[in-house]
């Protein structure tokens, strides 16, 4: 089971390949706080891009290798914490129940994709600029 700090950070480049293939890596991770405490986390937009591409919880889930109550809890944290409702769920019926994301949801997914990049490609940059020399 996979747990929620084995999630490689988006845009994390290695830079300098040196002749034998050895190469540095620079990493960085983002999240968002309010008054202390995670609202959002490159794990938890996993979470979220999971569930709007399954339209399930419980398919997100077992696709981010977690168990249901744990995705449930961090669901509910998050939307606690923002302030609004990031997944509309439908419950029962025939066909089983259904999650997808709310605009503001899907909204709030891409713009840290686009954050979390962003950080990865200056991170790079400045890690190529201070220890470029040490993959020569």
């Amino acid at each position: 089971m996979k747990t929620l700090d084995t999630v490689a950070s988006p845009g994390s480049e290695r830079f300098d390949t040196r002749p034998d293939g050895a190469s540095f890596a620079a990493r960085s991770k983002v999240w968002l706080e309010r008054d202390g405490k995670v609202v959002l986390s490159e794990w938890r937009i996993d979470l979220l891009a999971a569930i709007d591409e399954t339209g399930s919880l419980v398919h997100a889930a077992e696709k981010l290798e977690v168990p249901y109550r744990t995705a449930s809890y961090k669901l509910k944290e998050a939307e606690q914490r923002m302030g609004f409702k990031l997944v509309e769920a439908q419950s029962g019926g025939a066909d089983g129940g259904s999650s997808r994301l709310t605009p503001a949801g899907r909204d709030l997914v891409e713009r840290f994709r686009r954050v979390t990049q962003g950080v990865a490609t200056l991170a790079n940059a400045r890690f190529r600029a201070e220890f470029g020399d040490l993959d020569g």
